[in-house]
């Protein structure tokens, strides 16, 4: 087959969710955790092929990002203490919404209860007009047997318009519900246990976070980590003294972390412990641009921008990145170029750029602090699934850690030409604050200390009409009361040589798991001439073996030529596999394009003559023919530099076999 015959072979192949989890399992891609056991839901392990699968991902993203970008990685522990999840608001608002049926105990996730009831009553609406001859069919038996909260059954019910358009625009939504509203959905649609129709709880926040106790007294609380992030954070004055005072600049982090999933589902895209790799770019919040942004400015992606989103609809809009940052629907450049990135690196790891979409955060799914986000979102069996984030998350990190631990985490940056500033100041009259206060003095001092200029200027406005202050402090009762002999706050105008500032985070963040299966689905296909035979269509760059080594037979006079072929590649660095079974060629072929291996070498009796071998390439099964040398160069041209197969084996002679593939 040419390349376009492998295009339209791929397109018209129709995928079969079973077939491929039949295959990631049966080969060991993946398998669930313990399974001898009964195993656990949401826990899994990488077989050898997920393992190099992974690997290879990880080394891609390591050189796209890290290398490509001069990043500074770091790898920071997994357990955290509790004073630190709570200072960055975890404790507090890292939940999802979970409802319980009263009499059976059993526990959904909220925002996936309601998705999954209206989208099936869509279906039935569909069925009923006519539009669809058997939406069930739409569901693999296979994934109706394991999701058993799913909705059971499709009934063929005609809604009326107005209803049917209603439910669509709460699916366009509900990403941006909170528990409440939630809980207001369900009752209004009459949502209960799908398969009892018992009456369920009102939605309550439920903390992902895995706790656990430091040390053996137990008294230091701590958490498995949810996301890699904090220790960047916590870190930021060594990397920013490691990167001599000098700013933009970004670390980067590959690590576990572990969020205890209400029920988790769809194999590795719900998981309990997952694989990270997240980028936190320190920029200058006065100049967001970048200057590599050119290199992106022109790609062109679809876009699901919020307010696309709140009109209920999500038929996302084309555009290039120039377009959507110069018209502030990306809101900078930074945020921008970063996307660009992304979507660079998901396309070089082999997602189906038709599949990929930016949607955009909304107003009231977006975190406070944050002034843009965008969730890189892969189309796959399971709908669109987020697999990436970009957000800017402004200062609100570093401003938190630095407020609680009394650390700065500044930029200084010396002016060429000195500035006057105007800004307001307090000043304490510490003497008096002891015998006010007692042991709780330095609570107080630290935070009028630390009061925003905002605050300042309120508390300013305050003493000069009242002639006192009044606030409240966490962990003293009551209000305080102070007046003019115990503060005074003024606007005052200094000349400054330093500028000092917080800087801003851009932060994109990928889930590793979900990227992997997202690839498995969007390269799988099956052959036209026999669907039993299942391809993994892997870029060679990420492919678990890049190489399957075949001798024609068992024959000993092909041993010699087949261990000078192997020291070749194993001296190359090519991962390869031998397969010298007895079995025929086009079934050992056929096994290994399961696996992904995209080239095949096989070596036959005129290899001991003349030391030529054939390359085999996966999804067309074209053959070359030439020397050992030529063929390991065409190889590692066509896997590390990306070189197409037609330009890598332009000197090969073409070979033609009568042999079944």
């Amino acid at each position: 087959m040419s390349a376009a015959d492998v295009q339209k072979a791929r397109a018209s192949s129709e995928f079969n969710r079973e077939a491929l989890e039949s295959i990631l399992r049966g080969r060991f891609f993946y398998a669930p955790a313990f399974d001898i056991y009964g195993g656990v839901s949401g826990l899994y392990d990488y077989g050898p092929p997920g393992c190099a699968f992974q690997a290879n991902v990880i080394d891609t993203w390591r050189k796209h990002f890290i290398l490509e970008e001069d990043m500074l990685e770091v790898d920071c522990t997994m357990l955290t203490p509790y004073e630190v999840l709570k200072t960055s608001g975890h404790v507090d608002k890292f939940s999802d919404w979970m409802c319980r049926d009263l009499k059976t105990g059993e526990i959904f996730r909220a925002d996936h209860l309601v998705e999954e009831v209206l989208e099936a009553r869509l279906k039935g609406d569909k069925e009923a007009r006519g539009i669809v001859a058997d939406p069930a069919a739409e569901e693999e038996s296979a994934d109706k047997k394991k999701r058993k909260k799913k909705v059971k059954q499709i009934k063929a019910v005609k809604l009326d318009d107005a209803v049917a358009k209603e439910y669509e625009t709460v699916l366009a939504k509900i990403d941006g519900y909170s528990g409440e509203e939630l809980g207001e959905l369900m009752v209004k649609y009459e949502i209960n246990n799908p398969a009892t129709n018992g009456p369920l709880e009102p939605p309550m926040a439920f903390n992902l976070m895995f706790e656990t106790a430091i040390g053996p007294s137990g008294q230091l609380r701590g958490f498995l980590r949810p996301e890699t992030a904090q220790g960047q954070f916590l870190n930021f004055n060594k990397l920013l003294e490691f990167n001599n005072s000098k700013t933009p600049f970004a670390s980067a982090s590959i690590g576990k972390s572990f969020r205890n999933e209400i029920s988790p589902r769809a194999g590795l895209l719900r998981v309990r412990e997952f694989l990270m790799a997240e980028i936190e770019h320190f920029v200058d919040p006065l100049d967001k641009s970048h200057p590599k942004f050119n290199d992106v400015k022109d790609i062109t992606l679809s876009f699901l921008p919020r307010g696309v989103q709140e009109a209920g609809s999500t038929e996302p809009i084309t555009e290039t990145i120039g377009n959507a940052v110069a018209s502030k629907m990306i809101d900078n450049e930074t945020l921008g170029y970063f996307i660009g990135r992304i979507y660079q690196f998901l396309i070089k790891i082999g997602v189906d750029k038709t599949k990929l979409r930016f949607r955009q955060h909304m107003g009231n799914e977006m975190a406070h602090y944050a002034t843009d986000c965008w969730d890189g979102e892969l189309l796959t069996s399971y709908g669109w699934i987020e697999c990436v984030g970009c957000a800017d998350r402004s200062a609100f990190d570093l401003t938190v850690h630095s407020n609680k631990t009394k650390e700065k985490m500044v930029v200084r940056e010396k002016l060429e030409t000195p500035i006057e500033v105007t800004k307001y100041e307090i000043d304490l009259t510490k003497k008096l604050f002891g015998p006010k206060f007692r042991k709780d003095a330095p609570l107080v001092e630290n935070f009028l200390l630390n009061l925003s200029q905002t605050e300042l200027e309120t508390k300013a406005n305050e003493l000069k009409s009242t002639g006192k202050v009044v606030f409240q402090i966490n962990g003293l009762e009551g209000d305080v009361e102070l007046d003019d002999k115990f503060i005074n706050i003024e606007k005052r105008t200094k000349t400054e040589h330093v500028r000092e500032y917080v800087p801003n985070v851009i932060e994109p963040s990928f889930g590793i798991g979900r990227i992997i299966y997202s690839v498995f689905e969007h390269s799988f296909w099956n052959r036209p001439e026999d669907v039993a035979r299942g391809v993994l269509s892997f870029p060679p760059l990420v492919a678990p073996s890049k190489v399957l080594l075949v001798p024609l037979s068992n024959n000993k006079e092909l041993q010699p030529v087949t261990k000078k072929v192997s020291d070749i590649l194993r001296k190359a660095q090519i991962p390869f596999k031998v397969d010298d079974s007895g079995v025929s060629i086009g079934k050992r072929y056929s096994r290994n394009d399961e696996l992904g291996t995209p080239f095949g070498v096989t070596i036959d009796f005129d290899s001991v003559k003349d030391g030529s071998v054939t390359l085999r390439e996966r999804d067309s099964t074209q053959q070359v023919r030439g020397s050992v040398e030529d063929i390991i160069k065409a190889i590692k041209d066509i896997t590390y530099n990306g070189v197409s197969w037609e330009e890598g084996t332009k000197n090969l002679e073409v070979f033609t076999t009568a042999a079944s593939e």
